[in-house]
């Protein structure tokens, strides 16, 4: 808005050098810093007599420093600085840790105002790392996430500038500021840096977390309209009973559902644009692949895109086999592949000849041409953003597009990642999956627990035992994949074939390891979290897990998915030796509960969205402000006031939805460009 997107070296007091220090923070525009909101605040509005203080209270004094700063140098990477302050009651120790640059703007003689909390030291009240002001920057201050180059105090002042000279234009259209009692945005960007009130503030934060969630909301729903165009692409016969039955095993009902919730859509006319979603092997590889055949017997190809190479390397050989005999090729791209091989994967793909491309990343690199693409599916989609399931799309003239993940994601969550698409859930297991028996214990244990692995071993059935770590790190004390395997193969277990998986290796390696477990030549598999998909083995009935804190919980269900997939009854145990507080209570959560909905959940809730989702995979904007478990009932309002509007202005053509617009063209542009 206005010049929300001026660089913020134009800005007053900044200049190249300083814009380099904030460009490192994130704020690159003058709009970024007015949305580079405070981490907190500090109450500088209610001054107290030192006189007046006790110890555990948190207090605003003004007080003058009476002392020279003195320096105590702790150890190499520590200094304290130390001094003391009074009023005319009382005075006030006050110690400073590690802040030469803050120091500097000290002086002896000044009068400040010291923030902070209050402890009972030696000799009188002390006070440690205090925020300090200068004496009329009285009232609720900011307090924002800084850096050793650019101060919190410095940022605040730059802040201050941008607003006294930024025209702040409203997003949100009157009549939803209207309908949902919101301030306008000036009002919310000012008392979200420097709230008149405590009341203010609360006003600002609803403004800004609504309007966040809300240009999401309505940007992925305008996507979502947006794709409701015509398809060439109909196919009125379904081909997808010929495929089912000719399967050795039959199909869940859940499964056969959510195959015609796809075929009725391919039939529509329009482009079918659909999540399907469910718990660990509930079977939507088999989904998929009726899917697919559908699309071949109708003349055209499809394509399959898994985030790693050995989950594509599975869907490949299962594909490969139930194809058998039917005409249909299937063609394998990834980066691993010889030069030679990609080239006939792709003059196979690009003459037509191959009907059925499965792959990674190698599928959307510039020189892969399809000659009648008609269906686009990627597998484990929270790995995958918007954007690049779009570049797969763009193979094609308008394909359909089917987007699986094994990850169950909380609804709340699924309203932002997958907001573009319409959402099909398997609920069902296939006949036979056994229940899992889960237990968590202590690594004092451990030999009990190798102990109860060889009673397996010994049964003739399989296992996994899954390390977090694949090199070790000499600062925290968890033994790597490697280290562990090669201590337990010449150990507990050198009268067992032990085998090592892990990331690092050679995708051939990778290959061999898997292949060996699958024809149960290895026994027991010492593995990291590569196995948290693609590896299908019936026999493997016990998996222990690691250091299981140092797992998501959601991560734990994925990889506790690889056992109970045959006849045998299964069993996973978590070794940890955290028994208290959150990280114990996220451990009984897995212990307790096979529904990976409801663990999804409870992952969010105790880690919260940025955690839940990775680095930055899901591929959407980062949210500033809005947290998506604490906000769900203004995520919820938000996605009414989206649809509504978009009802009465499905293109956003009207003058007062033109900066809405411009900003959710900004936000995707952004997106791309990451």
């Amino acid at each position: 808005m206005s010049n929300f997107q001026t660089d913020i070296r134009f800005l007053k007091g900044v200049g190249e050098k300083r814009a380099q220090h904030l460009y490192s923070l994130g704020i690159d525009t003058i709009g970024a810093l007015l949305r580079y909101f405070p981490r907190g605040y500090e109450d500088f509005s209610d001054i107290r007599q030192i006189f007046d203080c006790s110890a555990d209270e948190k207090v605003c004094v003004k007080a003058r420093i009476i002392t020279p700063i003195t320096e105590h140098k702790i150890r190499s990477n520590m200094t304290l600085y130390k001094f003391k302050i009074s009023d005319s009651t009382a005075y006030m120790q006050v110690t400073i840790f590690n802040s030469k640059y803050l120091v500097a703007k000290l002086h002896e003689g000044s009068e400040y105002l010291f923030a902070g909390k209050i402890a009972q030291g030696k000799f009188g009240l002390e006070m440690s790392s205090p925020e300090i002001r200068e004496v009329g920057d009285t009232g609720i201050l900011p307090v924002y996430p800084a850096s050793k180059n650019m101060t919190s105090s410095a940022i605040t002042k730059l802040v201050k500038t941008a607003l006294q000279n930024c025209e702040i234009e409203d997003i949100l259209p009157d009549s939803i500021r209207a309908a949902y009692k919101l301030c306008n945005l000036r009002d919310a960007i000012h008392n979200i840096h420097f709230p008149k009130s405590p009341e203010a503030l609360e006003m600002a934060k609803k403004h800004l977390v609504f309007e966040e969630l809300f240009v999401l909301r309505t940007g992925l729903m305008l996507l979502k309209n947006k794709r409701k165009i015509q398809s060439q692409f109909v196919f009125n016969t379904d081909y997808t009973d010929e495929y089912i039955n000719s399967l050795p095993f039959e199909m869940t009902t859940a499964q056969k559902r959510v195959i015609a919730e796809c075929v009725r859509d391919m039939a529509s006319g329009k482009i079918m644009n659909r999540l399907v979603q469910g718990d660990v092997g509930c079977g939507k590889t088999a989904v998929a692949a009726a899917l697919m055949y559908h699309t071949a017997r109708q003349g055209f190809q499809a394509a399959i895109m898994a985030p790693t190479e050995i989950l594509a390397e599975q869907h490949y050989k299962n594909l490969c086999e139930s194809l058998k005999n039917t005409g249909i090729e299937c063609v394998l791209l990834t980066g691993s592949l010889k030069k030679s091989e990609k080239q006939k994967a792709k003059d196979l793909l690009s003459s037509g000849k191959a009907q059925i491309a499965v792959g990674t990343h190698a599928l959307i690199s510039g020189d892969v041409e399809f000659s009648a693409l008609a269906l686009v599916i990627t597998d484990e989609q929270h790995r995958f953003g918007v954007v690049q399931r779009g570049d797969l799309s763009a193979k094609g003239t308008h394909p359909h597009t089917l987007v699986m993940s094994a990850t169950p994601i909380p609804r709340t969550l699924g309203l932002i990642i997958y907001g573009d698409l319409n959402i099909s859930i398997i609920d069902e297991y296939p006949r036979g999956r056994q229940k899992i028996e889960n237990y968590c214990v202590e690594s004092s244990l451990r030999a009990r627990v190798f102990g109860y692995i060889k009673k397996h071993l010994d049964e003739g059935r399989q296992g996994y035992i899954v390390c977090p770590m694949v090199e070790e790190n000499e600062e925290i004390n968890i033994k790597s994949a490697e280290q562990y395997f090669a201590e337990i193969q010449d150990g507990e277990f050198k009268n067992y074939r032990v085998g090592l998986l892990h990331g690092k290796m050679k995708p051939k390696d990778k290959d061999a390891v898997m292949r060996a477990f699958k024809n149960g030549e290895i026994q027991l598999l010492v593995c990291t979290t590569v196995i948290e998909v693609g590896i299908d083995v019936p026999n493997a009935a016990i998996m222990v897990i690691e250091n299981a804190e140092r797992f998501g919980l959601s991560q734990l269900h994925q990889l506790r998915g690889r056992i109970g997939r045959g006849q045998y009854k299964s069993t996973c145990i978590f070794i940890s030796d955290f028994t208290k507080g959150t990280t114990a209570d996220r451990l009984r959560v897995i212990k307790e509960n096979t529904d990976g909905f409801k663990i999804a959940d409870e992952d969010l809730r105790l880690r919260g969205p940025g955690d839940f989702l990775g680095s930055r995979q899901h591929g959407l904007p980062q949210l500033k402000i809005a947290d998506i478990y604490a906000d769900n009932d203004i995520m919820r309002l938000a996605s009414m006031a989206a649809a509504t509007l978009l009802e009465r202005d499905p293109k956003l053509t009207e003058p007062n939805n033109a900066n809405l617009r411009k900003e959710i063209i900004l936000m995707y542009k952004k997106l791309h460009e990451n």
